[in-house]
């Protein structure tokens, strides 16, 4: 149903409309409600993440980073799972979810983990109603985060 298209500069202009959709998040964020090209260059292409574009029906509709590895605790993260603005409350958060764990659990991953910010309070029921579980809080670039995890076994 879903692919995941790696991102690579081509697809930024893409990257960048789907981030920009999301107005509330980014100020959540970094306090500015549209994020630079450079921005998005920065956080999407890098050596550190995986950082794929959401297809369905040759449709970009979101956007997932992952890190496979955290060496802050060797475990997998998401670091971000954005549906464009124009397509939210459709479901396709939890069914893009869903695909992306069985996609993890075919590679072995045995849990996951994901920081949201304290005051995220709608992707913080998002990711408990997805069986995310609370384990810890944290800072995040001077941010408070709370760390939730997910057993994939």
């Amino acid at each position: 149903m879903f692919e995941f298209k790696p991102i690579t500069e081509d697809l930024l202009a893409f990257v960048m409309e789907i981030v920009n959709s999301n107005s509330y998040y980014n100020m959540l964020e970094n306090g500015n409600a549209y994020r630079t090209i450079e921005e998005v260059r920065s956080e999407f292409l890098n050596e550190v993440t995986d950082s794929y574009l959401i297809v369905l029906e040759n449709k970009y509709i979101g956007i997932i980073d992952f890190l496979k590895n955290n060496p802050k605790d060797n475990c997998p993260w998401i670091g971000l799972l954005m549906i464009h603005g124009d397509n939210h409350f459709k479901g396709y958060g939890k069914k893009v979810y869903a695909s992306f764990e069985e996609r993890l659990k075919k590679q072995n991953f045995s849990k996951l983990r994901i920081g949201i910010l304290s005051n995220n309070i709608r992707a913080k029921e998002y990711w408990i109603s997805l069986g995310f579980k609370f384990y810890e809080n944290s800072k995040w670039e001077g941010k408070l985060v709370g760390c939730f995890e997910k057993s994939l076994i």
